[in-house]
């Protein structure tokens, strides 16, 4: 049977502009799709997702789920649009007060929003709940970008145990990324879930906390690390390799395909080992 691949992204051409990002997230799901491989793909409904012209519609059936973050409900809206060319669906996660009417990082002033980290988690958590309602296992989860930072802490520790994502293995792809702003001082409490110590965290984040910092959390809990272009943070390249996380270098676009491919049967080998 062939293995199931879980594309957590931040950004999908045609849903918003092309970017390094968003023409990965558009791209690679499909060529591992044509590579033998069972594939779902998440992004967020950001603001700027024209709906209409997208033909995007709500997915009654794995809507309606509240998640609490920080004491506040926040009621989760599942949408879904293909993608006919590719023969690839997309699943949209939605909220009134995360996604609607806003745009990705920053506002029409490119100010960061100051709940990024919320809608961070919500995001992650969205995913993850959507996936278990699927009743689809992945064996490997591949995130992308700052959106997407907490799943790897979120696989590893609170869903360990779930039946989902008893098998999965989690890889994330690092790009160039200019967010500066700090996250909020209750970061940490408000990532916390069952199985999650504070020790957990804590250990990785500093307090202030900046989006490297998140990136580092990310890269504490995968268990590989795919590098898309020249201009990623030397640091965060460093860190994964004193973590001792595999990473795939970056590659010629001829090729990328077929190294992320084999990246992934080396990281399930490791279990076979």
């Amino acid at each position: 049977m062939a293995n199931r691949v879980l594309f957590i992204t931040q950004e999908i051409i045609p849903y918003v502009a092309e970017s390094e990002m968003s023409s990965a997230g558009r791209k690679l799901p499909q060529a591992i799709q044509e590579k033998g491989r069972e594939i779902r793909t998440f992004m967020p409904k950001w603001g700027n997702v024209n709906e209409r012209r997208n033909q995007l519609h709500e997915v009654i059936r794995l809507s309606g789920m509240n998640l609490i973050i920080d004491d506040t409900d926040h009621p989760l809206i599942i949408k879904v649009a293909s993608i006919q060319a590719a023969r690839m669906q997309v699943y949209f996660i939605d909220n009134d007060d995360y996604f609607q009417n806003r745009l990705m990082a920053t506002d029409e002033d490119g100010k960061e929003y100051e709940d990024n980290d919320e809608r961070a988690i919500f995001y992650a958590r969205g995913v993850l709940e959507t996936v278990k309602k699927l009743r689809w296992c992945p064996e490997m989860i591949h995130c992308q970008g700052w959106i997407s930072a907490l799943v790897p802490l979120y696989i590893k520790k609170a869903y360990m145990e779930e039946p989902s994502f008893r098998d999965s293995k989690v890889v994330l792809s690092l790009f160039e990324d200019d967010l500066k702003s700090e996250l909020q001082d209750n970061i940490v409490e408000k990532i916390m879930l069952k199985n999650i110590e504070k020790s957990d965290i804590e250990g990785v984040i500093p307090n202030p906390t900046t989006y490297k910092d998140l990136y580092k959390l990310a890269i504490s809990y995968s268990d590989g690390i795919v590098l898309h272009g020249d201009k990623i943070d030397p640091e965060l390249i460093e860190y994964a390799r004193e973590k001792g996380v595999p990473v795939l270098e970056n590659q010629d676009p001829d090729t990328f395909v077929d190294a992320l491919n084999n990246f992934y049967e080396e990281i399930w080998a490791k279990d076979n080992q």
